[in-house]
């Protein structure tokens, strides 16, 4: 494993393991993650031995992600970077940026199993999990983009890129413990979230995990069968297993869950649809993300206008169920949720 994706206390076993001192760990561990424009090895803020200990090892990073592609939106606050990562992996990462903020939206595997037929990812199928420090190192990649354009810093993290991050459990949230080292870039677990199709062993996982990462859960359908249609893995864990592990999270986190609702013209943006949709969240600290369909060139649904979502927000807002309509960002260059792919898959 290389050093970017070893938390401090893996750092520091390696350290002693290669007979250095433990007390090298802390400026190793800032030097690895808090100045990213320079290698660790040419540092003179570390000691002569940690610098001579490192270039031995043929330097730090290990993964330097490679671009292949850079698209800006006209929006003129989003970004998507197709990186190049090991043995020619590509994912895309999308940088957003909001008043007094920007996001890093990480891809956690290479394609995906889960086969939502909206979603390009999905449309790929699963090639492989990425590494821990695959997934540090997209951020370390944005970071340096935010400080060199912006002379910021990147404040929210979330995993909605390509991927389940949920079905890669050990990669993902191995790189959140790196990413929210207070040694580290220090991003606060509050800004960090997980989205998931319903990953049920993983939200079982999640729950009990010491950190209280925010959990967003896509639904997309109230009936097993409207469910099915769409997000394939139902089959495996229908809608009644997902919400029994999510009212199991709450219960455990004492926190809200986020739920994701895809709006597809005629398919599942009725008023009855609002309805069944407040009535299975009912008794969980619940809000709902509703987001117009985001087009795919495999997908032939359309989203609804804007007085269809408004009148679904309404039908839920009576019901009692809080939500947001998802802020459009980044369509023009396939950036928006559901759109993200490697170019290898668009080439066919």
């Amino acid at each position: 494993m290389s050093l970017i994706g070893q938390s401090f206390e893996q750092l520091e076993e390696t350290l002693v393991a290669d007979g250095l001192s433990r007390a090298h760990g802390l400026p190793l561990f800032k030097a690895l993650h808090q100045d990213l424009e320079s290698a660790p090895e040419e540092r003179e803020s570390l000691s002569p031995p940690l610098r001579r200990w490192l270039r031995n090892r043929g330097g730090a990073p290990g993964c330097a992600p490679r671009l292949s592609e850079e698209t800006a939106s006209e929006d003129g606050w989003t970004r998507k970077y197709l990186l190049e990562l090991k043995g020619q992996t590509e994912v895309e990462v999308v940088l957003m940026g909001f008043p007094g903020r920007f996001t890093a939206c990480i891809s956690t595997q290479e394609g995906c199993a889960m086969g939502c037929v909206f979603c390009a990812t999905g449309q790929m199928g699963f090639r492989r999990h990425l590494s821990v420090e695959e997934i540090v190192a997209q951020v370390h990649y944005v970071e340096r983009e935010v400080r060199r354009r912006h002379d910021d810093r990147i404040r929210n993290i979330v995993l909605m890129g390509m991927g389940e991050p949920l079905h890669n459990f050990e990669g993902s949230i191995h790189a959140l413990e790196i990413l929210t080292d207070t040694r580290g870039l220090n991003i606060g677990p509050q800004r960090v979230t997980i989205s998931t199709v319903g990953h049920v062993p993983g939200i079982l996982r999640l729950a009990r995990h010491p950190k209280r990462y925010n959990l967003v859960v896509s639904l997309h359908g109230s009936t097993d069968e409207e469910r099915q249609a769409i997000v394939p893995v139902n089959r495996k864990w229908p809608l009644g297993e997902v919400l029994e592990a999510c009212r199991e999270y709450g219960s455990l986190k004492k926190q809200r869950i986020f739920f994701a609702w895809t709006l597809i013209e005629g398919v599942n943006d009725s008023m009855a649809h609002a309805r069944r949709l407040a009535e299975l969240l009912e008794g969980l600290d619940a809000h709902v993300n509703l987001i117009p369909l985001n087009p795919t060139d495999q997908f032939s649904g359309e989203q609804p206008g804007q007085e269809g979502v408004a009148a679904f927000q309404k039908e839920l807002r009576k019901a009692g169920l809080p939500s947001t309509v998802r802020q459009r960002r980044g369509i023009d260059v396939a950036a928006g949720c559901g759109q993200l792919r490697s170019r290898a898959s668009c080439s066919g």
